[in-house]
């Protein structure tokens, strides 16, 4: 029987192209079964198959528990029962008893035969899948085999990979027989069918696509440093020399245009705008609006926001149509864009240096005169008048170092009454809201004012009524909104 066994995981493994090693634990899990059903089906056995010589041993296994946790005997076993048998058994061990080993050639079992076969089914496909994947293809090109419910199912060599409806070109007509290049998004391994999921939606394709039609790019170059997609209209990618004698928009454009006009091909006729990358965020953002032309750019940090001013001329285009042309320049940058005319920039500028003034001349004691002084200096923050060094200051004509210096103790004295106030009321604020991300201490402390004391009390806002309490706008009030609400779905 023993050499039965060494012949069959042999011929086995060279039929299937698995290890031995796969084809052994295979028969085991399957003598496993087959004696599981001799004695009962809840009970846990394992089988040892000696790899040189074919025997193989069959054990019961009891799972060692404290005598106040033990419920089912067909698995567990007392700890003081355990200790019966073996004196340094201890909890959370197994206890084995040697079993008479099954009469393999009666295992006929239609059900061991299934187990092993699953088994190295399982196997191969892993097999497959990992030579796939060590050949580190990010871009695979094959011929759909089938359409199922709107997936097409392509084959990519020995295997299958799937490209989902949400993941196919808008409009993209893909029919059986049609050979397609996709991109590797992701590895589904608990899948039942194909487990390579495919994109041909995904701003990675573009990206691959052109390492595969611009040599300059695998030789390091030159690279592309981002890409955002309205897949099937337009598409913006940014790139960015590492070689100051190559031009890297000529260089991805080619000779007349071949080498963007084959990607293009590739995904339907997008068109796509390269643009230079640049490390200032500023310039990367008025590259990324071509062909708009921007005429003043104000970064807010804090925000991570710009306001980009534009003549009316040039407002349609920046916007581009239905929002495309600004959606993707903010994707590709990773900024938040206000597009804004001169007027309206004018406007915000007015509003603002109406609130400052304000701010100023109440909380400081001056007149409007003082207060129009240091906002045309450039203070724009108590923190500002506080804490800039005091050599600054006495540089402003009209200020000498009495009324300097009585503005920086002034703006500290309110600066400090404020984050006692603040303190004060974040006494009545819960930790796991003080806590949560994007969660600032004047916020927290804004919201105690209208009674939001706790997580769920925030997560239970609407995003208008969080703004109105707050005065922060809208895309900040949906985040902390949605990461208040994110426990509830955990």
């Amino acid at each position: 029987m023993s050499r039965e066994m060494l012949l069959l995981v042999d011929a086995l493994a060279r039929e299937k192209n698995v290890s031995k090693e796969i084809v052994f634990g295979a028969l085991e899990l399957a003598l496993a079964s087959a004696t599981k059903k001799r004695i009962n089906d809840e009970a846990e056995v394992r089988v040892s198959i000696d790899r040189q010589t074919g025997h193989f041993e069959s054990f019961r296994r009891w799972h060692v528990v404290a005598d106040d946790a033990y419920v089912n005997e067909f698995l567990e076993i007392p700890l003081s029962e355990a200790r019966k048998d073996d004196s340094e058994v201890e909890l959370d061990e197994y206890l084995e008893e040697t079993l008479e080993p099954i009469d393999f050639g009666r295992i006929g079992a239609q059900a061991a035969k299934q187990v092993i076969l699953q088994k190295i089914r399982d196997a191969e496909r892993e097999q497959i899948l990992n030579d796939f994947l060590d050949r580190k293809e990010h871009v695979i090109s094959g011929a759909i085999k089938r359409m199922e419910r709107g997936n097409a199912i392509i084959e990519a060599g020995k295997m299958e990979a799937v490209l989902p409806r949400d993941q196919m070109i808008p409009k993209e007509n893909l029919r059986v027989g049609d050979r397609i290049k996709a991109y590797l998004l992701r590895i589904d391994r608990n899948a039942r069918g194909p487990q390579i999921i495919l994109s041909r939606t995904a701003p990675e394709f573009v990206i691959k696509l052109f390492d595969i039609e611009v040599p300059e790019i695998s030789d390091e170059l030159m690279e592309l440093k981002a890409c955002a997609r309205d897949p099937g209209l337009r598409a913006k990618i940014a790139v960015k020399s590492n070689d100051p004698r190559i031009d890297p928009i000529g260089t991805c454009v080619g000779l007349r245009g071949s080498r963007v006009t084959a990607v293009r091909n590739e995904i339907g006729g997008e068109n796509i705008d390269i643009v230079l990358w640049s490390a200032d965020p500023a310039q990367f953002v008025i590259g990324a609006l071509s062909p708009a032309e921007v005429s003043s750019i104000v970064v807010d940090e804090e925000k991570h926001a710009m306001d980009v001013v534009v003549d009316d001329d040039n407002l349609a285009i920046a916007i581009g149509r239905n929002g495309q042309n600004v959606r993707l320049a903010s994707e590709l940058t990773g900024w938040s864009i206000n597009l804004m005319t001169q007027d309206e920039s004018a406007k915000k500028a007015e509003a603002e240096y109406a609130v400052t003034r304000v701010v100023f001349m109440e909380k400081l004691d001056i007149d409007e005169e003082l207060a129009d002084l240091l906002i045309e200096e450039g203070f724009s923050t108590l923190e500002e008048v506080a804490y800039v060094p005091l050599a600054e200051m006495l540089e402003i004509d009209g200020l000498d170092e009495e009324i300097v210096n009585e503005l920086r103790n002034r703006a500290r004295n309110v600066l400090l009454t404020e984050a006692i106030v603040t303190e004060e009321k974040l006494e009545s604020v819960s930790e796991d809201l003080i806590g949560l991300e994007g969660m600032s201490k004047e916020l927290a402390a804004s919201l105690a004012e209208h009674d939001v004391k706790t997580r769920d009390d925030l997560a239970e806002l609407a995003v208008d009524e969080l703004m109105e309490m707050t005065g922060i706008d809208e895309a900040r009030a949906k985040e902390i909104i949605l990461k208040a609400r994110a426990h509830w779905f955990e």
